[in-house]
């Protein structure tokens, strides 16, 4: 009984382990495995033989629907969710690594990680503004923006609800800094002046942000007189005038400052010379590897989190293929034992078995990967980012993410199946015809 115990354990892990490695597989070794498989059914008596079987028992599969189906849906509603978990990940960090560009740096406090804990004095602005490396306007100004950041509550459109927004206080060289930055609908703000513009993904996520209206923030009211979109994360946030914002929430210094440098060069020469003055004590690095950086913790926290509940409901959805197949198995216990009679050994019952519910896994995978890209590709949330304001982005689902939600849903067929096509294959030919 002990030893029994301690290989129903053995048997547990290396299944678990088995189960990891072919979700880790790449998709080449996934093929390999594929072709290899293929070869032996093709090629060998044994395999012709589980061939012969399988087909029996799928194409008793109608007659079986209903517990059948149970499979099915079990997995379409493991892949469905962890696709769909996945996907979230995937799009926050799609958003946020198609910000900024290797063409634009931001400044920050020495040692700082984000904005919201950087502080940049005025008189080291034009300190920087003399830096080589920044590319010059067409006025011969150098291309940089100082920044600031406030976080503001507005009452969100789907429930009305206070949800934190970015407010981004930014400089007159802000539009020629970010390029891909346009105005859709108004114009943009005024100088000196209580106007902003909104980003388009804040507009759909937050109430009282429509061109012509006026909202309160900081005690004062703001008319909203412009809405932009950049396809990245400034999508969710508000701007105005550096220096209105500023004496709006007595800020008496900047948290960055965002420039355009002379390409990568540019950017060498800014840093070296940042590194080299003694009167500044900033850091600086392109805007594309801040905001990467930025989604980095989350997205990772997202995918976790969904492999964590893929996880918990795939072992739910295992359980579920092993009852529907050990019931499958008893009710064609006369089908199995009279193959066995004429000839099929065990090997090929067992794959038999093994191939129709990896058919049923299958179909699972793609009807929940069907139904998690319908549903959640291109949907619209936003979340917490790291200056704790909402960011908007969408859903991603891409091929790489079906193709996991395949893996897994085979990886569930493979370990549901398995146990049912051990005892089909040791059923008792006489015990099973007696009994049928």
């Amino acid at each position: 009984m002990k030893h029994q115990w301690i290989w129903n354990l053995l048997s547990i892990v290396l299944l678990g382990v088995g189960l990891v490695a072919w979700i880790l597989l790449p998709w080449y070794g996934v093929l390999a495995v594929a072709v290899l498989l293929a070869l032996w059914l093709l090629l060998t008596r044994n395999g012709r033989l589980a061939l012969a079987a399988a087909r029996i028992g799928i194409a008793s599969l109608p007659q079986r629907w209903g517990a059948s189906s149970v499979i099915i849906v079990g997995i379409a509603g493991v892949v469905g969710v962890l696709v769909a978990m996945l996907a979230m990940g995937e799009g926050f960090k799609a958003t946020l690594d198609a910000t900024g560009s290797d063409d634009t740096a931001i400044i920050l406090r020495g040692g700082s990680q984000a904005e919201t804990n950087s502080v940049i004095t005025r008189d080291q602005v034009p300190l920087v503004s003399s830096l080589p490396g920044i590319a010059k306007g067409a006025d011969g100004k150098p291309l940089l923006s100082p920044e600031l950041s406030q976080v503001v509550s507005l009452p969100s459109r789907s429930d009305g609800t206070d949800a934190n927004v970015q407010f981004r206080g930014v400089g007159p060289q802000a539009w020629a800094v970010r390029g891909n930055i346009r105005i859709v609908e108004g114009r943009k703000f005024g100088a000196g002046l209580r106007e902003l513009v909104v980003g388009q993904g804040a507009q759909s996520q937050f109430r009282g942000l429509e061109v012509g209206k006026s909202i309160k923030l900081g005690n004062q009211a703001w008319a909203v007189v412009g809405k932009f979109a950049s396809g990245d994360s400034h999508d969710s946030e508000l701007w105005g005038d550096a220096e209105t914002v500023a004496s709006t929430y007595d800020r008496r210094a900047f948290q960055s400052i965002t420039v355009r440098t002379d390409g990568k060069a540019g950017f060498a020469q800014l840093k070296a010379a940042m590194d080299t003055d003694p009167r500044l004590k900033l850091d600086v690095e392109t805007t594309r590897a801040y905001y990467a950086k930025q989604s980095g913790q989350l997205s990772k926290l997202i995918s976790i989190l969904g492999t964590v509940i893929g996880t918990i409901m795939a072992i739910g959805a295992v359980f579920g293929a092993l009852n529907t197949m050990y019931a499958a198995v008893a009710g064609r216990a006369r089908e199995i034992a009279t193959m066995r009679a004429i000839g099929f050994r065990g090997l090929p019952v067992v794959l038999a078995v093994m191939l129709e519910t990896m058919l049923l896994a299958l179909l699972g995978g793609v009807l929940g990967g069907l139904i998690a890209w319908l549903i959640f590709n291109g949907y619209s949330v936003s979340t917490l980012g790291s200056n704790f304001s909402q960011v908007v982005f969408q859903f991603k689902v891409s091929p790489q993410l079906l193709w996991t939600g395949l893996k897994w849903a085979l990886g569930i067929g493979l370990v549901g199946g398995l146990f049912p096509a051990l005892r089909a294959a040791r059923l008792p030919v006489t015990a099973a015809l007696r009994d049928a």
